[in-house]
């Protein structure tokens, strides 16, 4: 097990809301929404609110860190970031303007996360050829890696300007705390090892288990780079009802939906309930069910890797933003207490 403490914190993309009726709500009330459940998860002791970027008509949120500044307004101790920003097809000066402006207005709490993202839409809409998919994040994630240390940078690439000696304002108090997502290629875990990020494994199937190989490379890769450990996080989607079969119909009807669009995109198969029962079981990478379910699937990942965070994607396809409200308030006050006394039994049974 790890020394550090664990944090549980809560991911969102935005996902459209559906209101009392069950009819969709507008991206302007969804957004509103995601300000609502980020105070409320800021109320029940959470430790991370993550924001995803997209540019699609699934998600109502292209600028998290828009959204993540008027949550820091009514907020007071909960850590603030993305999930994540899409660095390829944005400039990595800009990003670190808005980060360290955000941590300015949340008095310390921005967190970045960094990734290629797993959809291409921002390529073509701010004018990236997708066949620099690769060069674009690993020069952009190096020029970003030299903004963090504050100070003058100089730098060369083919993906954007060169910098001579160049400033980057405003500057933050204690630095900024940035994090690289990952979906399981074993090349961008050691990228973000090399460069000092801590590492958030994208887990959206399969066991989480499997992911261990990841944690362990991670681990070995900073040793080798000459960098001390730093924190591993885990992101996979979830929601939290009263009772297991509560929780499944709640979530059901967004998933296979959600899932059936993507899938028609990417060649997917259907959708159904035999895989979704597959998914929110223990070899599954859903975290759908009750607080004592939810708690010991997490659990039972701290124990396989070891990680110090869990972000739980609470919102996967369309729900009712009071059924969202209802699974936070139940990670915050249920989950979180017996995630972390199922940990300490584990600890006093000396069981590694």
């Amino acid at each position: 097990m790890n020394d550090r403490p664990l944090e549980l914190g809560l991911d969102t993309f935005g996902d459209i809301s559906r209101g009392p009726d069950g009819s969709l709500q507008s991206d302007a009330q969804t957004i509103r929404n995601v300000v609502d459940q980020a105070v409320l998860a800021d109320e029940v002791g959470l430790s991370f609110f993550g924001v995803g970027e997209h540019h699609r008509k699934d998600f109502a949120v292209t600028s998290p860190e828009i959204v993540l500044a008027a949550a820091a307004a009514r907020t007071k101790n909960i850590h603030l970031g993305t999930a994540v920003t899409v660095l390829s097809s944005d400039d990595p000066v800009r990003v670190f303007e808005r980060f360290s402006t955000l941590d300015a207005v949340s008095n310390g709490r921005a967190e970045v996360i960094l990734g290629r993202g797993s959809f291409i839409e921002s390529f073509p809409l701010f004018g990236y050829d997708l066949r620099d998919y690769e060069q674009l994040f690993e020069e952009k994630l190096e020029l970003f890696s030299l903004l963090l240390d504050e100070k003058p940078v100089t730098w060369s690439g083919r993906t954007r300007a060169a910098l001579e000696d160049a400033d980057v304002y405003p500057k933050t108090e204690n630095g900024l705390k940035a994090w690289v997502g990952v979906g399981g290629s074993p090349e961008s875990v050691v990228r973000a090892a090399r460069y000092g990020y801590g590492l958030v494994l994208a887990i959206i199937g399969g066991s989480s288990a499997r992911f261990r190989p990841f944690a362990d490379l991670y681990r070995r890769s900073l040793e080798e780079f000459g960098k001390p450990q730093m924190p591993i996080s885990v992101h996979s989607p979830g929601h939290i009802a009263a009772t297991d079969q509560q929780a499944w119909e709640e979530a059901y009807e967004g998933v296979a939906a959600l899932n059936n669009t993507i899938g028609r995109e990417r060649g997917w198969p259907e959708y159904n309930r035999l895989r979704f029962q597959h998914d929110v079981g223990p070899e599954g990478s859903m975290y759908i069910g009750s607080p004592e379910t939810v708690a010991r699937k997490i659990a039972a990942t701290v124990r396989a890797l070891g990680n110090t965070r869990f972000q739980l994607k609470f919102a996967s396809g369309s729900i009712s933003h009071d059924r969202l409200l209802s699974s936070i308030e139940l990670y915050g006050t249920r989950v979180l207490p017996l995630v972390h006394e199922m940990l300490a039994e584990t600890e006093t049974a000396g069981i590694r």
